[in-house]
């Protein structure tokens, strides 16, 4: 039935049935259909409102909540039911004042209303409260803002003042005070004389806390400051300054947005909606700063940066609006422009900006998700190469082929595409067979960017490989180390595959061996040395290169120096060379009846260098983790990129897979970016990220390996490595991790049950894989201390009887497991205890636990029973009626036991029997040498 088939108040009759039976999502549909149906304002409309607040309100979507009834009190002021959940709304929101003004309007204009009246009293004293609190916090704000705004104050002092105003602006009633004393209009007349970059940062700082998470006063914010401001601030040399102002603008956005700063967190698109032009706004600023000439490459690089993060939100709706705005044209400006190139209207910028317009360039063409809006992606590309040479002039072809190369680097498809064109590729050929040494250079780029895919750039290769070779006997040595890079590239097609060699032997080292006085030189430019790595990655596939470079400590240094510098364009090469040092890429799997099959039909069959082997891959991880290796990802980790975001991650999990070095791996900062790239990324990269943290939990103890919140945090990518699509490998990290961390705290324990982890780690215990299978039960032994999880266990179900039946397992430690489990459950639960006799092998377990020799399984089974026997009568009856009653009589005799526990629990076990007068228990005193000598005298009583 389509939405035309009904009437607006049949849709809303409708959403009253979906509400009343509890059904919010329904409901909620009905009423938006009511709505959308109905014309103009009036009291039905308020209706349909006040009732999708309702359905909101019990979604908890009490942002919506708050508009829908904005809108019913539009059409009638007074309406009780649209100020009540509006009241409840904000309430839950911690809007107190807010939602105490509506319950006096309510009160005022519905007296007999019995609902609001507690509320109206909980709200006022709630009110009166924090008006004292704010009545402190005006005092200290007034007292700060004294002396953090006046130019003539101590700097020392003011920016302690400045600080001591940040840290209350992340308080709710220290913000508000702020905002009230028009800290905002002090801030931005501060900054125009200020010229300390420390306190300018947290005047800034202070401005994105007072927009975090509130509508109203970012509204009010932006509207007297303006988008602008953001952007001047942000055009600034001073690195941390620029951070912080991107950080501010982003912030603002996140508020219009509903977004969190959190890596996972997504825009709300009901609120996307009611303030698009606002969201609008601050990508039409950003776009035409893109090309700014008077603005820091720092900027730049930023402003690039907050498009391409969030340029997939679909919510959002950048990436097309983005298209249509000639933003494509602007990044292209960007793209062509060349750092040692000046000209008069060249634009500032850093050695990361190429780089970074690459990697944008190529998440906008990747949420192209139409053949349409490709189109349109490809057609501005074309428009500016076009536009370009119409001007037949070396600058403009200068121009469009680094432009050419950026794509190359981006959207390689788009890249390739505009090679292919008419008067393209032999203009490249032309500019490199010159003479001048720029057009040789980006020439030689060009042609080495269109290397990466041979079966998509033939032509350029073919004809490429000769102007290379040539190129390699310039004089210059900018040109020589480019054109090295071409030829490492083209030296490294046969892969990791030892029997493919396209140069004659020897010629990979040599090659090698001059990336490498590249490298290590220390009067060669930064830039040289960036492209002697960039040449090594691909030479690195030979392992007789690993094994060399990996010996050669100078130029393991001088890479991880090179990766310190955050220069974005060194990343690829850098983490490329280390993801092939650590053989950290995907290995095809060769099945055996294949390789029979190939070698019979005489086709080629990979072969892995002996240099390959584990021996010697695992003594390369170890050098390059005593190298200081993770210093250098770490830095590399601020990338944007997921591709280099994933070799990131790939290079840590090999490093983690060694155990000696995991400790130096956590002391040189990897947490920090670990938890990002396992939570942010491509599934693979994650997925690295993940285990190699998990590898990390295993053998750290993990309040010195995730310390703080990061122990939280770290849950969610342990519980994601449990599925069916990870290895049994991962499965069993991520499960041993996870049992480290069910044992810290009751916190901790509560987290993994609230990340759906119980349901995902009892899948495991049903394994027929040993160690799975155990390291699950060890995870749900140390998740049984909660409370929460005995309630999963009293549940209707299968649970107990499973532990009763893993007591008897062959494998001991899941016998201890399961057994120790059982103990816990039991003196938590009486239910628990009866829930035992569900397993028709209950007594043969116990029995296996009460007379094993493992004096750790035998103690675990008087516990076990004990708790038992002291639960309820009818189960003390059932044990007693069993010949356990003898073995504890045993066991409370036996004088060979070493562990005395055993003894006395197994007579306390008899004497909670006794005391359900289930058995007697009789004592004679002897008289011999004043001794006490008895013996006990037990019988069963029916």
């Amino acid at each position: 039935m389509t939405k035309g088939d009904k009437t607006a108040q049949e849709w809303k009759e409708e959403g009253n049935e979906e509400y009343n039976k509890g059904n919010w999502l329904e409901a909620l549909d009905c009423y938006t259909n009511a709505l959308e149906l109905t014309k103009g304002e009036n009291t039905d409309k308020a209706v349909y409102y006040r009732n999708r607040a309702a359905a909101h309100l019990k979604l908890q979507e009490y942002g919506k909540v708050i508009a829908d009834c904005d809108s019913a009190l539009k059409i009638c002021p007074t309406d009780p039911k649209a100020l009540f959940r509006r009241c409840q709304a904000l309430e839950a929101l911690e809007r107190f004042e807010e939602a105490y003004r509506d319950a006096k309007y309510l009160i005022l204009s519905d007296p007999n209303n019995t609902s609001i009246q507690p509320i109206a009293i909980r709200l006022h004293q709630i009110v009166l409260e924090r008006d004292k609190e704010n009545s402190r916090t005006s005092a200290k704000v007034s007292q700060m803002s004294k002396i953090a705004f006046d130019i003539n104050v101590n700097k020392e002092k003011r920016l302690l003042a400045i600080n001591n105003l940040l840290v209350l602006a992340r308080e709710r009633a220290g913000a508000e005070e702020i905002f009230k004393q028009e800290g905002v209009s002090k801030i931005t007349k501060l900054v125009k004389v200020e010229d300390n970059e420390e306190i300018i940062c947290s005047a800034i700082r202070i401005v994105a806390e007072l927009c975090a998470g509130n509508l109203n006063r970012t509204e009010d914010i932006v509207k007297d400051v303006g988008v602008p401001w953001y952007l001047e601030m942000m055009n600034s040399k001073h690195k941390e300054r620029v951070n912080t102002s991107q950080y501010c603008l982003q912030t603002v956005l996140n508020t219009y947005s509903g977004m969190g700063n959190k890596s996972d967190s997504k825009p709300d698109k009901f609120l996307c909606e009611n303030y698009k032009k606002e969201i609008d706004t601050i990508l039409s600023c950003l776009l035409y700063s893109v090309t700014n000439r008077t603005i820091t490459g720092l900027a730049r690089d930023a402003i690039i940066e907050l498009i391409m993060r969030n340029i997939h939100y679909t919510a959002l709706d950048w990436a097309e609006r983005l298209v249509e705005l000639r933003g494509l044209q602007r990044l292209m400006e960007v793209a062509s422009e060349l750092e040692e190139f000046k000209y008069e209207s060249s634009m500032d910028v850093t050695p990361s900006t190429r780089t970074i317009t690459s990697v944008c360039l190529a998440r906008i063409y990747e949420n192209m998700y139409y053949d349409a809006a490709k189109d349109k992606f490809r057609d501005a590309i074309d428009e500016f190469i076009k536009d370009k040479l119409l001007t037949p002039d070396i600058e403009s072809k200068v121009r469009v082929v680094v432009s050419i190369t950026t794509l190359l680097l981006g959207p390689l498809d788009v890249g390739n595409a505009v090679v292919a064109k008419e008067g393209i590729l032999e203009m490249i050929l032309v500019m490199a067979g010159t003479d001048d040494v720029l057009q040789q250079k980006v020439a030689c780029e060009c042609i080495v960017a269109a290397a990466s895919k041979k079966d998509k750039a033939t032509a350029i290769i073919n004809q490429g490989v000769n102007i290379l070779k040539k190129l390699y006997q310039s004089k210059d040595d900018s040109i020589r180390v480019r054109a090295l890079v071409g030829l490492c590239k083209l030296g490294s097609s046969g892969g990791t595959d030892a029997t493919i060699r396209p140069f004659a032997d020897g010629a990979t080292k040599k090659l090698a061996e001059a990336c490498r006085r590249f490298l290590i030189n220390p009067k060669k430019q930064k830039d040289m040395r960036k492209w002697a790595v960039e040449g090594l990655s691909y030479l690195t596939f030979d392992a007789e290169v690993k094994e060399k470079l990996i010996e050669d400590q100078q130029a393991v240094q001088a890479m991880i120096e090179l990766a310190k510098t955050e220069d974005q364009s060194v990343l690829y090469g850098v983490v490329t060379t280390l993801v092939n040092l650590c053989n950290a890429y995907d290995k095809q799997e060769l099945i055996p009846e294949m390789v029979e099959l190939a070698k019979f039909a005489k086709h080629h069959i990979p072969e892995e260098h002996e240099l390959d082997d584990v021996d010697f891959v695992n003594k390369r991880l170890c050098s390059l983790a005593k190298a200081g290796v993770t210093s250098a990802l770490v830095s590399l980790a601020k990338t944007d990129s997921q591709n280099s975001k994933e070799l990131i991650a790939r290079v840590f999990n090999a490093l983690c897979s060694q155990q000696d070095v995991r400790g130096i791996i956590v002391q040189q900062g990897a947490m920090k970016v670990l938890l990002p790239l396992a939570l942010d990324g491509t599934d693979k990269g994650k997925k690295q990220a993940s285990q190699a943290l998990a590898r990390l939990g295993i053998t750290i103890n993990p309040e010195v390996a995730f310390p703080g919140q990061r122990i939280m945090e770290v849950v969610r990518p342990f519980i994601n490595l449990l599925n069916p699509e990870c290895s049994a490998l991962e499965n069993f990290e991520s499960l041993m991790a996870l049992c480290n961390l069910a044992g810290v705290n009751d916190s901790v324990r509560k987290r993994i049950l609230k990340e759906g982890g119980f349901q995902k780690i009892e899948t495991y215990m049903y394994e027929d894989h040993d160690m799975l299978r155990r390291a699950s039960t060890q995870v749900i032994n140390n998740l049984v201390m909660c409370e929460e999880t005995v309630q999963y266990f009293e549940q209707e179900n299968d649970r107990v009887k499973y532990l009763v039946i893993l007591c008897e397992d062959e494998d001991q430690d899941t016998s201890l497991a399961a057994s120790g489990a059982l103990a816990i459950l039991t003196s938590a639960s009486k239910k628990i205890c009866e829930k035992i006799f569900d397993s028709k092998d209950w007594a043969e377990s116990l029995r296996f636990l009460l007379a094993n020799p493992n004096d750790d399984l035998q103690h675990r089974g008087v516990v076990i029973v004990l708790n038992m026997m002291g639960s309820t009568k009818d189960v003390a009856s059932k044990l007693i009626d069993t010949d356990i009653m003898e073995i504890l009589m045993a066991l409370s005799k036996d004088e060979n036991i070493q562990n005395p526990k055993i003894k006395e629990f197994a007579t306390t076990a008899l004497d909670a029997a006794a005391e359900w007068n289930l058995i007697k228990k009789n004592v004679d005193e002897g008289e011999s040498q004043g001794e006490s000598q008895g013996t006990s005298n037990i019988e069963h009583i029916d």
